[in-house]
């Protein structure tokens, strides 16, 4: 972990540019956490509180634990900062208050209105300081409120670069440039240089659980209370004590007293069940005192104010013990995790009221060229419907993000330079326009105002990509093919989007089938094959042809081979993967 601190005299205004500052970092896409040095008197506790009442009982340690938070106190003098710091969990930085004789760089805040003098004129740890003044000192000056600056001064400190603005990705400068020599970039290469290179851009924002469904955690989720609470019912029938039991009688059956009340769910039985006797209880209804096992309602006979059932259950039969399911404090969820319907059934059942989560990533999304027009409008012959827009937008939006239709531009470098300045938007797909012909203008846009690497991948369909930065922002140029840009967009934006949004690096479940189909493969290139599973296998579509727009809809995922020549034979096992594994 990065270590940076503020310090300053009392009054100095340290805690207010801290907090600034990790306003302004984390809204950039890093992590981050604090420690503060306090006065001897401190106290994060108040009187008459439990935890409070536990210390002055003489617990050495309380923790104190929430669905939303937990904390640790400690009773004692604390240890140094590097102890300290060994107690945190893993981020990209942490902002030091106070601790002034520590190793670690530091930025003074300073007020004149307090009257106190520079630290930095006799501490050579400060290496800048941020003043509501000017001063003359031999370290760089900032003024106290102009927090973008100082924080970007402090990420080159502590060596992980500014970020351009708060929604600005972390994007390597180098993340897409080739080694020199290389033309082809192999399909597991390119992917493993695209995940290195990105980081999470998108702020975080609390929800109620009801809410949460489909959103990207930001933060650890953790049961508030055990499922079930307490141990209850799971059948309907009759509770008794199993070490009570009467011997049976004739013909093996035990006879009991039935007790006056009963136990149901939410309503449950407020007194003791005398050992010998049984009482009505219900399915989920907690078991009371003087109750260990349940007998099903089917397996009795009721007369006379006495059940009866034939042979001795075993002990604790048909009842659930508290926290079989999950226990209070368990981990339920990651951050990074992308929440689903029985996630969120969870979360709820554990007393989770809300949760902190990633705000939804805007991708936006633009077609480009003088030959695409509107579906439904009147087309020439040399004019083409955009299929692309609809269907990227469509899969953005089924990957959990924010779509955003850009439309379409012309071959007008102007308007597209208009467009893209104008997105306000995380990330940016486009398609078409991306490679080197001479009316491809975003590339040439991009290379002369922006940053621009066009990939040249080893798969069929799909060979080029183009990747870079447009105002900060990262940009996949897709084939205007749909066919290559849907395989580019499935194999490469998704997992890049996910990462961008604060999630985990997706890779695509395959399975092995046998083939319903025969192939000679060339050497050289993954091939992704539009298939469906059929009665012998897996079927591909019957034209390789990347305009064929139908196989698209006529498959349920793709076939892929890899790179090395291959021949085919019907009931060979091929890798299947499923269009619900990229997320289509």
């Amino acid at each position: 972990m990065k270590v940076f601190g503020v310090v300053g005299w009392k009054n100095s205004g340290k805690t207010g540019l801290m907090e600034r500052l990790v306003a302004e970092i984390t809204a950039r896409g890093f992590s981050v956490s604090t420690v503060k040095h306090a006065h001897h008197a401190f106290d994060v506790d108040r009187e008459g509180k439990d935890s409070w009442r536990h210390r002055q009982a003489g617990a050495r340690e309380v923790l104190v634990a929430s669905g939303a938070r937990w904390a640790l106190m400690h009773e004692g003098a604390a240890p140094g900062l590097e102890e300290l710091l060994g107690k945190l969990g893993p981020v990209d930085l942490v902002l030091v208050e106070g601790f002034k004789r520590e190793g670690h760089g530091r930025i003074e805040a300073h007020r004149a209105a307090t009257g106190a003098g520079l630290l930095a004129r006799e501490d050579a740890g400060i290496v800048a300081v941020a003043s509501d003044v000017p001063v003359e000192v031999g370290v760089p000056v900032f003024g106290l409120d102009d927090t973008g600056a100082i924080a970007d001064f402090v990420l080159r400190e502590v060596g992980l670069g500014a970020a351009e603005s708060p929604t600005s990705p972390a994007l390597r400068d180098d993340c897409f440039a080739l080694p020199p020599g290389v033309d082809w970039v192999p399909v597991e290469e390119a992917l493993a240089r695209l995940r290195a290179s990105l980081s999470g851009v998108v702020a975080r924002e609390e929800v109620p659980v009801g809410r949460a469904s489909g959103r990207v955690l930001a933060a650890d989720v953790a049961a508030v209370r055990s499922n079930p609470a307490g141990a209850n019912a799971a059948v309907d029938g009759w509770g008794f004590a199993h070490g009570g039991l009467p011997a049976p009688g004739a013909g093996g059956r035990i006879t009991m007293e039935i007790a006056l009340g009963r136990a149901a769910a939410g309503v449950p039985f407020g007194g003791v069940v005398p050992a010998g006797k049984a009482l009505r209880i219900l399915t989920g209804a907690l078991l009371p005192e003087g109750v260990d096992t349940v007998v099903l309602q089917e397996d009795v006979t009721e007369t006379g104010g006495q059940i009866a059932f034939g042979g001795a259950p075993k002990a604790r039969a048909n009842t659930r013990k508290a926290g079989e399911d999950v226990k209070a404090g368990a981990a339920l969820f990651e951050a990074g995790h992308r929440l689903r319907a029985p996630d969120v059934a969870l979360i709820a059942a554990t007393g989770v009221a809300g949760v902190s989560v990633h705000r939804a990533l805007r991708v936006g999304v633009l077609s480009t060229g003088d030959e695409i027009v509107e579906p439904g409008a009147g087309a020439a012959m040399h004019e083409t419907y955009d299929a692309n827009r609809p269907m990227l937008l469509a899969m953005v939006e089924g990957w959990g993000h924010a779509a955003v239709d850009l439309g379409r531009v012309g071959d007008d470098r102007d308007a597209l330079r208009a467009t893209l300045d104008a997105a306000e938007v995380e990330v940016i797909i486009t398609s078409g326009g991306a490679s080197a012909g001479e009316e491809d203008h975003l590339s040439a846009l991009l290379r002369e105002e922006g940053e621009l690497t066009a990939w040249r991948i080893a798969l069929k369909p799909g060979r080029p990509l183009a990747l870079g930065r447009c105002a900060g922002k990262p940009l996949f140029g897709l084939p205007g093919n749909p066919v290559a840009a849907l395989v580019c967009a499935a194999l490469f934006a998704r997992p890049a989007l996910e990462v961008l949004a604060g999630g985990r690096w997706l890779e695509p479940q395959g399975f092995d089938v046998p083939a319903a189909f025969e192939k000679r493969k060339k050497p050289g290139r993954r091939e992704y094959l539009r298939a469906r599973m059929g009665p012998e296998g897996v079927e591909v579509f019957g034209s390789e042809g990347s305009g064929r727009i139908s196989g698209l809809s006529w498959a349920e995922g793709l076939v892929e081979l890899a790179e090395p020549a291959r021949t085919v034979a019907r009931g060979d096992l091929v890798r299947f993967i499923p269009y619900a594994a990229l997320g289509l």
